[in-house]
C-alpha cells in the first residue's frame, strides 16, 4: 500500500487539515449564500446590472469552492483506501512537505512538472 512509505503521523496531520479546510469551505459557501440571498430584488436598471454581476461572481466563487471540496473529498477517500500520497503521474510518493502544504494534491512536484510540460506541448499543437 502507498501509506507504507508515508508516516501515520503525516497521514493524521493531513486528514485533520483536510477536515478543517472542508469545514471552512462549507462555512464560506453558507455565508456567501446567506449574503447573496439577502439582496434586494427591486431597483432600476443599474441596480439590476449590479445584482447580475454579483450573481455571476457568486456562481464563480461557488464553482471554485465546489471544485476544491471535491478535491478534499477525493483526498479523504485516498486516505481511506490507502493510496494517499502516491503521485498520479509518476506513481512515486509525494514529498511530505508538499502534502503538508496541499494535502489534497494528487501530484508530486515532478509529476506536476511532467503534466504541465505535456499540457504546454498540446496547447502549442506540437
Amino acid at each position: 500500500m502507498a501509506n507504507d512509505k508515508i508516516s501515520e503521523k503525516l497521514v493524521k496531520e493531513c486528514r485533520a487539515k483536510l477536515v478543517q479546510t472542508k469545514t471552512e469551505l462549507l462555512n464560506r459557501v453558507k455565508e456567501a449564500k446567506s449574503n447573496f440571498d439577502n439582496g434586494d430584488r427591486g431597483g432600476d436598471e443599474a441596480d439590476q446590472t449590479v445584482r447580475v454581476l454579483a450573481e455571476q461572481e457568486f456562481l464563480n466563487m461557488t464553482d471554485r469552492l465546489r471544485s476544491q471540496l471535491m478535491e478534499i473529498e477525493s483526498a479523504l477517500a485516498r486516505i481511506e483506501n490507502g493510496s494517499f500520497g502516491l503521485c498520479e503521474e509518476t506513481e512515486e510518493f509525494i514529498e511530505p512537505e508538499r502534502l503538508k502544504a496541499i494535502p489534497w494534491t494528487r501530484l508530486s512536484i515532478e509529476g506536476a512538472e511532467l503534466r504541465e510540460s505535456v499540457n504546454r506541448r498540446f496547447a502549442r499543437g506540437v
